[in-house]
């Protein structure tokens, strides 16, 4: 079979699914099973550029897999805002795996094969969602990324680890198959269809008190996006290793979660019924409570990982706010905030690992002077930061431009408080963590000075969030290019 866009879509999901049926036969080789795992993300990463190439060039690469009952589809279609998704999962699912490799090895982690195989099978599952060519297809991959992480949430199998697994699975299941699930089929019986369409599906002169409630559904269905108040799955994750919340804060989960919400609006509802429907105002208002109201929690962690929770659901109603704005600019704002984030908040969750896996240290309160001892992991963080609370030349700041525009262009100006006071809040809840680092005396300065050689011993769980700090940096001056791939969803 000749390499054809049909055939580049079936590997998205593929090679992932390769990779974690190939890594429990070679798992008792440590070297081979990361060696798998790196073949597979790499592969993964090649084809998802030659299909963003292509969809770049106006091509829509499409895949039919079948179908069921009559008239629902199993099907595939990449268009722009799911090219960015795939791009966005397979690009960091390699650096995920480097810091993986050295946090696993590090901290002497149980069942790593278990491990890498369910990541592997997530990654497939997000890959599943990006390609979806319609509600019933996104549905379905959507469920599985959820259930193929509950070995990952619980990895550690202790009490707090089963807690977090049963509000994480009540949440996210609760959500989908009481919320979503009602949203999908009404929109099956009012459109007739569930497919993904430029513009819309719903007929003209539909009931905007209907599709009010059909958003509804949508928004606190969706709950990987973390709406207020389906948002505790999120916080609560964080009983799992590090890698995990990188991976689900960054890479899989949450993105998959914010990119079904602008997927719905686009393709299912569409922009122009989106702004006339009521309950878009009352969803911009709750995403804007959101962002206002998470950033204050995260300010009072003093667990570094719990305030990076709380940080994350402010940063993801960042684009729930674009999608219920409904204009260019919030669109736009939202795409970029899926980009920018992405890069930004798992440099900060692998930084939070370096420093568990070299100092043993959990709590901000316990950063004095780490810094000094561990220059490159707190400069990533400082960067890292930097890009989130939007300050140029980072990729963080365009999002929020846009978000502003996005408010004023939709007549919600005073939305723009939300955005404004969440920056202030984010100086006030990520800086004092680099300026502990790097400004304050350490509490045990012998100690810490052997932590220069124990910083070098654990290369792996270093250099991967410097690379993606530098590549905050990077996206700032990417940002035009970002922006052109994304604007066809117009």
């Amino acid at each position: 079979m000749s390499y054809s866009p049909e055939l580049a879509v079936a590997l998205m999901m593929l090679i992932p699914l390769a990779a974690a049926a190939i890594i429990p036969l070679v798992g008792k080789s440590a070297n081979l099973r990361e060696t798998v795992t790196f073949v597979a993300g790499l592969l993964l990463l090649g084809n998802v550029i030659y299909l963003c190439q292509l969809v770049a060039g106006g091509a829509r690469p499409e895949l039919m897999l079948g179908s069921f009952a009559g008239q629902f589809e199993i099907k595939f279609r990449l268009e722009p805002l799911g090219a960015t998704f795939a791009a966005i999962a397979s690009s960091l699912w390699i650096v995920n795996s480097m810091f993986t490799l050295g946090y696993m090895r590090g901290n002497n982690e149980k069942n790593q094969t278990r491990f890498f195989t369910f990541v592997a099978i997530a990654i497939a599952s997000a890959m599943g969602i990006a390609g979806s060519a319609n509600l019933i297809t996104l549905f379905i991959f959507y469920e599985a990324l959820t259930i193929s992480t509950f070995p990952l949430v619980s990895h550690k199998g202790d009490a707090k680890a089963r807690k977090g697994l049963t509000i994480y699975t009540l949440v996210l299941m609760g959500t989908s198959l009481g919320l979503l699930l009602p949203a999908v089929i009404g929109t099956q019986v009012i459109a007739g269809t569930t497919e993904f369409l430029p513009g819309g599906v719903f007929p003209e002169g539909v009931s905007t008190t209907v599709t009010s409630v059909l958003l509804l559904l949508f928004a606190f269905g969706i709950g990987k996006a973390a709406l207020m108040p389906t948002h505790p799955w999120l916080p609560n994750a964080m009983v799992a290793p590090t890698p995990v919340s990188a991976l689900l804060h960054a890479v899989a989960v949450v993105k998959a979660g914010v990119f079904t919400m602008l997927k719905v609006v686009v393709y299912t509802f569409g922009t122009d019924l989106t702004l006339i429907t009521p309950s878009s105002t009352f969803l911009a208002w709750v995403a804007a409570i959101s962002i206002v109201l998470a950033s204050v929690i995260a300010l009072r962690q003093d667990n570094l990982k719990a305030r990076l929770a709380y940080s994350t659901v402010s940063q993801l109603s960042y684009i729930t706010l674009g999608a219920m704005l409904a204009t260019s600019w919030g669109i736009l704002g939202g795409g970029l905030q899926i980009v920018m984030h992405a890069w930004g908040k798992i440099t900060l969750f692998m930084v939070a690992g370096a420093i568990y896996t070299i100092a043993h240290r959990t709590n901000v309160s316990q950063l004095d002077g780490l810094g000094r001892s561990m220059p490159w992991v707190f400069g990533a963080f400082l960067v890292a930061s930097l890009s989130l609370i939007g300050i140029p030349p980072f990729g963080g700041s365009w999002p929020k431009f846009y978000l502003m525009w996005g408010a004023l262009d939709s007549g919600k100006a005073v939305l723009m408080a939300a955005l404004i006071i969440s920056s202030l809040l984010n100086i006030l809840y990520l800086m004092p963590i680099a300026i502990r680092g790097f400004m304050h005396p350490p509490a045990d300065a012998a100690g810490d000075a052997l932590l220069v050689a124990e910083a070098r011993k654990h290369r792996w769980v270093v250099i991967p969030p410097v690379i993606t700090a530098f590549g905050t940096l990077v996206l700032f001056f990417a940002a035009p290019w970002v922006i052109q791939f994304l604007e066809p969803i117009l």
